[in-house]
């Protein structure tokens, strides 16, 4: 049974959540637990069966599966309690409501930290046209099929993405000996940059080099009615069309955090598909609720979300200390081809040293411009900015902000690649 009370709760068990758990715990919180929908605990990357984890936070190359393992395993000797199978399903004031085998639980936390993740936007939310045949997949659906459930998915594929995670569902694919035909963008360029570590640019350029890359072409419509036979392709504003020949689609990257308990909870968003908006303390709008990884913006990657799970831990050890929650902030928003900014709140008391921010073109001859009413509190030259992947932004601006004087703009100026 879950305890009635504890001083710390997180939501989800991803490596967000379990580094955080690990940090209270040498940072002497001992009354925390952590819950997890899901069946085991590890997050996203238990089910990514290659290598690429691990190098920010471990210090050393992993597979997701040896990933999660050893955060399940750290918590484990760190007496971290993980319940899982457990899902919040509701906020009742202060409390939080849990459904699970062992029936309705209510549990009462001083602090909360929501680590929840992300998920990638599906077939039907891209409002792709067509029937409902077998063979459509998210990536991450397609490796729960191949690496959980150890089941066949097809024989020829087309991955609709050509970014990081896209390069996950095709190793995904050829562990499960299904050819992939094409990677599919709308962009003008690809977005799979070669690792850092020797070993992989080699299978990198195999990969890449044995997958046509179709750029400026967008999927309007699945063919096949019981099983997918193929897609159609065409590119934007124009008529003319491409069939290619599959009977598997996979959707990938398009990020949509996990957000669903935190607006239940009310707390303060840029939109309703974006994560909690949180301070460089990773407190929300809500006193006592704290979230971090990527509910709060779509997607880093695993070891980045751990570093920020400990951060986010070291801001919840100083407010249990003192307990100290900023009456006075003001929201820091971007303008497109910006999709987010990280942290996206100022508060006086914590002023970042740094943001993130991550735009959806590519961007070449790029200059930063940030404004408050009216007021030029910072520009400069930045070098080009490539689209689904994270720039540092320097934070020192942060310093003449007015937090009289309403919410402050972030604005891309550039030619466009």
């Amino acid at each position: 049974m879950l305890p009635a009370e504890t001083q710390v709760l997180i939501v989800g068990s991803g490596p967000a959540g379990l580094a955080a758990a690990l940090e209270l715990k040498k940072l002497g919180v001992e009354d925390l637990l952590v819950v997890e929908r899901e069946a085991q605990a590890g997050g996203i990357p238990r089910l990514c069966g290659h290598l690429g984890f691990g190098l920010r936070d471990l210090h050393r190359l992993t597979s997701g599966p040896e990933y999660a393992r050893h955060y399940r395993q750290a918590a484990q000797t760190a007496g971290v309690p993980v319940y899982t199978s457990t899902t919040l399903t509701h906020w009742i004031g202060q409390q939080a409501s849990f459904t699970s085998p062992r029936g309705i639980e209510i549990v009462a936390a001083q602090a909360v930290l929501l680590a929840t993740g992300v998920r990638e936007r599906p077939r039907a939310a891209r409002l792709i046209p067509g029937h409902r045949p077998q063979g459509v997949f998210t990536t991450g659906s397609l490796q729960r099929l191949v690496y959980e459930q150890q089941l066949p998915v097809g024989r020829r594929a087309v991955i609709i993405g050509a970014e990081a995670v896209s390069l996950s569902a095709l190793l995904t694919l050829r562990h499960a000996n299904v050819q992939t035909a094409a990677f599919i963008t709308d962009l003008p360029r690809h977005q799979l940059y070669p690792p850092v570590f020797l070993t992989a640019k080699v299978l990198f350029a195999d990969l890449i080099g044995r997958t046509p890359v179709h750029t400026n072409r967008q999927v309007v419509s699945i063919l096949g009615r019981r099983r997918v036979e193929g897609i159609q392709v065409s590119q934007p504003g124009t008529t003319d069309s491409q069939t290619i020949a599959c009977d598997t689609v996979v959707f990938s990257g398009d990020w949509i955090p996990e957000n669903e308990l935190a607006r239940s909870a009310n707390l303060q968003s840029a939109g309703p598909a974006h994560g909690p908006q949180v301070d460089s303390h990773f407190r929300t709008s809500r006193e006592g609720i704290f979230a971090a990884g990527n509910l709060l913006r779509g997607a880093e990657t695993a070891d980045w979300a751990a570093l920020e799970g400990r951060q986010a831990a070291r801001a919840i050890s100083a407010w249990l200390s003192r307990p100290a929650w900023p009456t006075q902030r003001i929201e820091v928003n971007v303008q497109p081809p910006l999709d987010w900014i990280c942290p996206s709140l100022l508060s006086p008391d914590s002023l970042p040293e740094r943001f993130r921010v991550r735009s959806h073109s590519f961007c070449d001859n790029a200059s930063l411009a940030v404004h408050q009413n009216g007021r030029l509190l910072h520009s400069g030259r930045l070098p080009p900015v490539l689209a689904n992947t994270s720039l540092e932004l320097s934070a020192g601006w942060a310093a003449s902000v007015d937090f009289d004087a309403g919410p402050v703009r972030v604005e891309l100026l550039s030619n466009r690649a």
